[in-house]
């Protein structure tokens, strides 16, 4: 079974998947006040029209764009890629983003889409990383399974999935931490892990190591982002290699990455296409996830970004015309989920290992 906002599903009824977005989110943690004194007004201006041309290639220099916090927006949002035939959103917000279950539930039960939630933590510099500091793997974990078994906080909503766990390069110790605690979680729930990695061309096998070495399944590992950094063909390679997910994340993503991050040769949605069409050649159709990590106000529709919709309205056409069948597609956004989205039980994880 899947686990959602709502409770337990059949896997035959996640259907079509998002597998990392985030309906709501306060990424303000990422927010950089521009050093020109003359785009200083911008960086506090609500987005618009107007600057919209502006922010989407500052995007992070905007405090307002990186804030996802309007439930109603979240609803017609979401019910665009409804109305395209998807049924299944995961929001792989953390608590140190602002996660809002209850709020999560609510559109749940609006849309009729399926949500699955996450649990973890987020990055280095997120908040809560005193908290954090004082906590043993054994806390963290404990907080995860919790999560899952139990309920957030003092609800009764469960995550159905750890992560989105967040990593930098090089990994810092608590990052170190909380990946050693996914991995013992994962053994207690059964439950697949999904990664944000570090900037960085060796970030997504140092993360792999680390989850190896304390046990996790592989295979049931997600390497997020993976059309973020621009990783070499060689790098993709040796990800695949390794049994884990690869998930193209950022469909819909402007090509130029903001610049105070560094310069990466981010591929746009051509080339994306391109990179999973090689990766089914080489026989990986069974871990390639695709989904448009909808974070920024820019990327919503009312804004005149590409939403929740877009796979659906744009990149399977494209994906069609360019020899990929349906019956990859069905793979990819349906078949795939449905497999790490559903729970392993202890003993088949260790009749695996």
């Amino acid at each position: 079974m899947a686990q959602t906002v709502l409770g337990l599903i059949h896997p035959d009824d996640l259907g079509i998947t998002l597998p990392h977005e985030h309906l709501l989110i306060d990424m303000a943690i990422w927010f950089v006040e521009p050093t020109a004194p003359e785009l200083k007004p911008l960086a506090f201006e609500p987005v618009s029209f107007e600057n919209i041309s502006w922010i989407m290639y500052n995007q992070y220099n905007n405090l307002d764009n990186v804030r996802l916090l309007d439930e109603d927006l979240a609803i017609k949002e979401a019910m665009l890629f409804k109305k395209e035939g998807g049924s299944t959103i995961v929001d792989v917000t953390s608590a140190s983003l602002s996660r809002d279950v209850l709020a999560l539930k609510r559109i749940s039960q609006a849309t009729g889409l399926n949500v699955i939630i996450g649990s973890g933590h987020y990055v280095v510099n997120g908040t809560g990383c005193q908290e954090l500091d004082r906590k043993t793997k054994d806390e963290v974990a404990e907080e995860i399974v919790r999560d899952i078994l139990v309920g957030v906080g003092k609800t009764a909503i469960r995550a159905g999935i750890i992560g989105e766990i967040g990593c930098s390069w090089p990994l810092q110790d608590r990052e170190n931490k909380v990946l050693s605690a996914s991995a013992r979680a994962q053994k207690r729930t059964g439950a697949a892990i999904t990664i944000h990695p570090g900037r960085h061309e060796r970030s997504p096998m140092e993360i792999i190591g680390v989850l190896d070495d304390a046990g996790a399944d592989i295979s049931r590992v997600i390497m997020g982002h993976i059309d973020r950094t621009g990783f070499l063909p060689a790098t993709r390679y040796e990800i695949a290699t390794t049994g884990c997910y690869l998930e193209y994340d950022i469909f819909g993503g402007n090509p130029f990455y903001p610049l105070h991050f560094g310069v990466f040769n981010r591929p746009c949605d051509r080339e994306r296409i391109e990179q999973i069409m090689d990766l089914i050649d080489r026989g990986h159709l069974e871990q390639i996830l695709i989904s448009q990590d909808t974070c920024l106000k820019s990327k919503l529709v009312r804004y005149g970004g590409q939403g929740y919709a877009h796979i659906l309205r744009n990149i399977v056409p494209q994906m069609l015309a360019r020899g990929i069948t349906e019956e990859h597609i069905k793979t990819i956004m349906v078949k795939n989920p449905n497999r790490f989205l559903c729970f392993v039980s202890p003993s088949d994880q260790n009749d695996r290992g």
